[in-house]
């Protein structure tokens, strides 16, 4: 199978821009791996990030180590597989393995109760994958520091439970090495979130049981399509985008409707988010809307439903949606390659740590909720608080739901509901923090979307710095209760969240952009409230 992309009634306005990338020879240039296209500026971030193109044969020679390295793993009985990466590093084996159904923990929080309930379950037949292009991922260091004390703390010898995927020559390499680490490498060459389809896509996915040889298959598939100008499904669905940008259309609502595939809305978000949103410009997904209800929102749809659908086996969908952003990329004037606001919030963070942070007092106190922020309007409670917040949406612009909470609380108890589950409290109210999203769309004919912090910075986090300046921002941080320490670190995981949620929240303030920070008392009780007052408006 290949992957087929349906213009539907968009076809009319994509023409035109199709016709102009084809009379300016795009479609071969971009296959051919052309570092031109994206004009100078771009060019020397081009030149070594252009090798996601060839994945489809190249990321094949890492087949025998993984195999190798599978049945080892297999051999030693080690069937709880844990990947700590952020970003691209998660995104893409998260997708792999949902849609193969095959069991895989992904740490890309800094929330304690997360990192604590993976670490309780069944630490003696755990491997750990520890994935990042340089390992200077706070979150992805701290994953491994955590780990590695606990393998000691059980007698056992990290290096016989670690696995490492880096960049060649990354000091992340090098500490592995030192540590007696398996170090399995991916191509440099190769942006995070365009790396699907190597190392950090193969190897968690292959030790939680996915077909990944099949999964390259089905990108070779597509591949030789990708250099002609009819019959080119990255061609269309790249010129899709970039025209209905540029048309005023900017919102991407992404469904999952008839297809095999699960959560690849959330991949590409980070795909299109992170390369489209800089300079002012770019395209904003939004993932769990379930149409457009204003004149700047257009729908695509992932599977065999819809009037915009995109058709196809996974692998192929990544290699066609990774081709379609570059051409995106090139017809809103912008580098898809590069990410330069991400820094700020990590510069934040590290400033934050080094010092007390200066939290002020809230603004009002309604129950267990703490508001924070400036609002015009005096607002006297909650209700009024979040009423401000969608009034202060200008034309054109969206509302972004940042939660700092146990993500992985929410997926259990909403997923794994049956009547023998154990139902914590804080589960329940975690699972429920999420339908904020859908209240509050249902109170806005805005864009609404919803991040899990801090793995939303590595993903939407640049386009709501870099992007169109017409955001309005409502974090949510809560109270820990059971804090777990960072080995070597002078922070607990519960202290470094708290100072990510900050740190991010004072880049969007210095923007001036209009931002409500919600802090949880009691996490229970504080997400029942809200979601109560939130009804009510």
């Amino acid at each position: 199978m290949t992957v087929e992309v349906f213009l539907g009634d968009a076809a009319g306005a994509v023409q035109d821009v199709k016709a102009q990338l084809v009379a300016d020879g795009v479609p071969a240039a971009l296959a051919a791996g052309d570092a031109t296209l994206w004009g100078p500026d771009a060019r020397a971030e081009a030149e070594i990030r252009l090798g996601w193109l060839t994945l489809p044969r190249t990321s094949r020679e890492l087949l025998p180590e993984i195999v190798k390295l599978v049945e080892r793993v297999r051999a030693e009985g080690l069937d709880h597989v844990v990947l700590a990466g952020m970003g691209g590093s998660s995104l893409a084996p998260e997708v792999i393995c949902a849609t193969e159904d095959v069991p895989l923990t992904v740490l890309d929080t800094t929330d304690p109760g997360q990192v604590r309930r993976a670490l309780s379950d069944r630490l003696d037949h755990t491997i750990v994958v520890v994935s990042s292009k340089s390992g200077g991922t706070v979150e992805t260091d701290s994953h491994r520091r955590i780990y590695e004390q606990a393998f000691r703390d059980a007698g056992i010898d990290p290096a016989e439970r670690i696995v490492v995927v880096t960049d060649p020559g990354s000091p992340l390499e090098k500490a592995a090495a030192e540590a007696g680490y398996q170090v399995l490498l991916a191509d440099p060459n190769v942006g995070g979130r365009y790396s699907a389809l190597t190392a950090f896509g193969l190897v968690p996915s292959a030790l939680a049981g996915a077909d990944v040889e099949r999964l390259l298959d089905d990108a070779a598939a597509v591949q030789g399509s990708l250099a002609q100008d009819e019959g080119n499904p990255g061609l269309e669905l790249g010129a899709l985008l970039g025209a209905m940008a540029l048309a005023g259309k900017d919102k991407l609502i992404l469904r999952d409707s008839l297809s095999d595939i699960n959560g690849l809305p959330d991949w590409i978000e980070q795909l299109i988010a992170e390369s489209t949103g800089k300079s002012g410009t770019g395209i904003l997904p939004v993932v769990g809307a379930e149409a457009a209800e204003a004149q700047d929102q257009f729908v695509v749809n992932i599977g065999a439903e819809g009037d915009i659908r995109v058709e196809g086996p996974l692998g192929g969908q990544f290699l066609v949606w990774e081709y379609a952003t570059a051409i995106a990329g090139r017809i809103l004037g912008i580098d898809p390659f590069n990410q330069p606001n991400v820094a700020e919030s990590k510069e934040n963070t590290a400033k934050i740590l080094q010092a007390a942070p200066e939290i002020g007092a809230p603004l009002l106190v309604d129950g267990p909720v703490e508001v924070y922020g400036e609002l015009p309007g005096h607002p006297r409670n909650l209700a009024d608080a979040l009423t401000a917040l969608l009034h202060a949406i200008p034309s054109e612009g969206y509302l972004a739901i940042m939660a700092y909470l146990d993500r992985e609380a929410a997926f259990d108890a909403a997923a794994l509901g049956s009547r023998d589950f154990e139902r914590t409290a804080e589960a329940w109210a975690a699972a429920d923090v999420a339908t904020l999203r859908s209240l509050l769309d249902y109170r806005t004919t805005h864009a609404v979307t919803f991040g899990w912090g801090p793995r939303f910075l590595h993903s939407t986090g640049q386009y709501h710095k870099g992007g169109p300046q017409v955001g309005v921002f409502l974090q949510i941080t809560g109270a820990v209760s059971d804090d777990v320490a960072v080995p070597g670190k002078p922070y607990t995981l519960g202290q470094l969240q708290l100072a990510q949620a900050l740190g991010d929240i004072g880049a969007l303030r210095s923007r001036n952009r209009p931002t409500l920070r919600l802090h949880l008392t009691d996490r229970e009780a504080g997400v029942a409230h809200l979601l109560a007052v939130a009804e009510e408006l």
